[in-house]
């Protein structure tokens, strides 16, 4: 009894104890980005010293139980400058901190987010998903930049044939043609054909800041690809904080990637330098892709004083992979697995690529921003890009057989579903078969033996590209502010074909059988280096004027915004077209040019601090594409050029809590007079490889979208999202079919596309 009275005992004063020992307060509060007014998810409040902290929840607030004592708070989150709290609260005493505005460790951050047109959740009435900073350096890997962008609705990314670098994104059933990239406010989709080469930009992901994808005509005020959606990527500037980090990683399937950032911080002249370098090198996922890659970033920023500032930033990826190109029939799958690799075989016991991705496009950017008043900034970007590389492929010769039948060789595959090219180099070293030339009678008069039936070429695309973006903001009291500027960009791109390869023979024969003025006296015996198949440039100018007034008062914000812009086109052709100096047909093209504009409105309705709606409406004329105002790889202009034109509306709600989020939107979108170039294809009658021009096309892109992620326990976030689309085409068209080799009209045909899905990814 004595020992049970004793047990009693100590366990009434243990409690008595540990209540007074757990005594304990509350600090709670808000934490968002100062810059874009939006809650800080994820952001880490806890007291220095101890165990004890928080994250915030899904509307950036957070509650912390704080035990009696003397402690430090520290609110940190990646990206940002630490905030301390002195906190001494007694028990059950409640502080609340209220609203905490966290500032940008980056400098020259917010300036870079105007230029860049980000949106503002629960202000700017766009559907728009942010991938933060934590978010990209937690996840990211070595996955490639649009990969991270899978968890957000109607966005699809896949890493198409599995090489480095060749990942491809769709963003509500439009490809990246028609999905605007910025990089810190600057476009970077191609000129000629809107198409974004992520091998180009493999290092981006090591300095990204963050990616905002804005779905619909998004909040850029630039006249962009932005047809289905903007991905807009904000780099980290220059860190303000001095200090440096060395990081390793390596994959389960061996590719490796070291990475090096350093950085000076804010120094006593004012300046501050930001290094971020990455090499990355390895067999690649896909067999035989194999990586060998470099990245960097630099940005130098020099306050020069309260009014000025200038910021220079340097970016590039200079690599070379292994690519697989020609997909998998079902019989290869099944046969050979889905890592298999067609483009590859062996040479003499060694690995040759068939195809090779090699490319290098640095830019370098300079921005001025000019205080010019307390409430106006001019905001100016001068920027260069130079591109250069192209890719491998095979190209084969047509000869004579012994039959004295026309054929063309294509790749020879052994038994193991890989190519021989120890047998195409001793074809090609000892055959005795005769050149195909269409103007000569077999074995009359042909050349026999030394030239290569199957070689190696490379498909080159340079390009200089210069611009200038300039935005000046002006707010003229608390509720009207006014965004205009110009945006003007010179391009231009340079494409041939060259010998990469004889593979054992002696020379490549060029017929040049799809030349307009033919051969002309020109030499057909082409050695490494040589160019051959086409060689042509192209020009392309824009210049353009935007403005965009903001109406903001309490719950209420608005905008209206439009773009007038101009593109003029020219082409240069050395391949089909000897010039008229030497008796031949002018290699310059006439200079074509199109106006284009496009108008957006739109509004945000907070309907209390949880809840908000909005919609937004546009209607956007895009010039065409290069390819469609010089058809058929010629410098004839396309007959009753039009501009493509896009009609959109969108609706969307939010509801926004601690422990709790939603967004639903719906859109709406109508695309009249697209116009498509079909891939070549042979034609059953000559035998001549042919192609497809169709114009007038329209297709309506219709779905709802849904993002819903609920905190579940302290450090639990379920989320849940989902997208349910009907993109069809609408009507039918009549299409020009034209022989490449004669470029002769072969057939005038009806392409009956009415109520056929739009392909390329899924719908729902």
């Amino acid at each position: 009894m004595k020992i049970i009275k004793t047990m009693l005992f100590t366990f009434l004063l243990t409690a008595l104890f540990s209540l007074t020992s757990f005594s304990q307060g509350v600090v709670k509060g808000k934490i968002i980005d100062e810059t874009l007014n939006e809650p800080l998810v994820g952001a880490t409040a806890y007291l220095q010293n101890t165990s004890v902290g928080v994250s915030t929840g899904l509307d950036g607030s957070f509650v912390l139980n704080v035990p009696e004592g003397d402690f430090n708070l520290e609110i940190s989150f990646i990206g940002f400058e630490d905030m301390n709290f002195p906190i001494n609260l007694g028990n059950d005493e409640v502080k609340d901190l209220g609203t905490l505005n966290l500032v940008s460790s980056s400098v020259g951050l917010e300036e870079v987010q105007v230029i860049s047109s980000v949106a503002i959740d629960r202000k700017t009435p766009v559907a728009v998903s942010t991938i933060d900073a934590k978010t990209i350096e937690t996840e990211l890997g070595q996955q490639e930049l649009p990969e991270i962008l899978k968890f957000t609705p109607s966005v699809y990314a896949t890493k198409s044939g599995g090489g480095y670098g060749d990942a491809r994104i769709n963003i509500r059933g439009f490809n990246q043609r028609n999905v605007a990239v910025l990089i810190n406010g600057i476009p970077v989709n191609d000129m000629e054909n809107g198409w974004v080469y992520w091998s180009n930009w493999a290092g981006l992901g090591d300095a990204t800041r963050s990616i905002q994808v804005q779905r619909g005509l998004g909040a850029s005020k630039l006249a962009i690809n932005s047809v289905g959606g903007t991905m807009n990527i904000i780099t980290k500037t220059t860190d303000a904080r001095k200090g440096g980090s060395l990081s390793y990683s390596m994959t389960d399937y061996g590719n490796q990637k070291a990475m090096l950032s350093l950085s000076t911080g804010m120094m006593d002249n004012n300046m501050a330098v930001s290094f971020v370098g990455s090499r990355t090198q390895g067999p690649g996922y896909i067999n035989q892709s194999y990586v060998d890659a470099w990245s960097y970033y630099l940005s130098v920023t020099k306050v020069l004083n309260k009014d000025h500032t200038l910021v220079f930033t340097a970016i590039g990826a200079p690599q070379k992979h292994g690519q697989r190109r020609d997909r998998l029939t079902p019989e290869q799958y099944e046969k050979y697995g889905s890592l298999y690799n067609p483009n590859w075989g062996d040479r003499f016991g060694s690995v040759q690529n068939q195809r090779e991705n090699y490319y290098h496009k640095p830019q370098f950017a300079l921005n001025w921003y000019y205080q010019i008043a307390d409430r106006t900034l001019l905001s100016t970007s001068a920027y260069v890009s130079i591109g250069t590389g192209g890719g491998s492929g095979p190209l084969s010769t047509y000869s004579w057989d012994a039959d004295s039948t026309r054929s063309k060789n294509y790749d020879l595959y052994n038994n193991d579903g890989q190519l021989d090219y120890t047998g195409m180099v001793n074809d090609n070293a000892t055959h005795e078969d005769a050149l195909f030339d269409p103007n000569k009678v077999p074995g009359e008069d042909n050349v026999y033996g030394g030239f290569s039936k199957y070689i190696l070429r490379n498909s080159v695309n340079n390009h200089n590209w210069y611009g200038i973006l300039s935005t000046l903001t002006h707010d003229f009291n608390d509720n009207f502010k006014l965004t205009a500027g110009i945006d003007g960009r010179m391009y231009k791109g340079e494409h041939y074909r060259e010998v990469r390869d004889l593979l054992g023979g002696d020379y490549y024969y060029e017929s040049y059988k799809y030349a307009v003025d033919g051969i002309s006296g020109r030499n057909q015996t082409m050695q490494l280096g040589d160019r051959i198949a086409y060689d042509n440039d192209g020009y392309v100018n824009y210049g353009g004027l935007f403005g965009q007034l903001e109406y903001t008062n309490g719950r209420i914000s608005a905008f209206a915004s439009g773009t007038v812009s101009n593109t003029w086109y020219k082409r240069v052709d050395r391949y089909n077209y000897i010039g008229e100096e030497n008796g031949g047909t002018s290699q310059t093209s006439q200079v074509v040019d199109k106006l284009a504009y496009n108008m957006k409105v739109g509004a945000n309705f907070n309907i209390n601090e949880h809840h908000n709606v909005f919609f937004n409406t546009g209607y956007y004329t895009r010039a065409p594409f290069f390819s469609f105002v010089f058809v058929n790889y010629k410098n004839d202009v396309a007959v009753d050029l039009e501009n493509e034109k896009i009609t959109a509306f969108e609706l969307g709600y939010g509801a926004n809590y601690r422990l709790f989020n939603l967004k639903v939107n719906g859109y709406y979108t109508i695309w009249d007079d697209k116009s498509l170039l079909s891939r070549s294809f042979t034609d059953p009658e000559s035998g001549n490889d042919t192609r497809a021009y169709i114009k007038g096309l329209s297709a309506l892109h219709k779905g709802v979208e849904v993002e819903l992620a609920s905190q579940v326990q302290k450090n639990v976030v379920v989320s849940v999202l989902g997208s349910l689309g009907d993109w069809r085409w609408t009507n039918n068209v009549n299409s020009v079919v034209v022989d490449d080799e004669t470029q002769d009209t072969l057939a005038n045909i009806n392409v009956y596309a009415a109520d056929l899905r739009v392909a390329d990814a899924p719908q729902t």
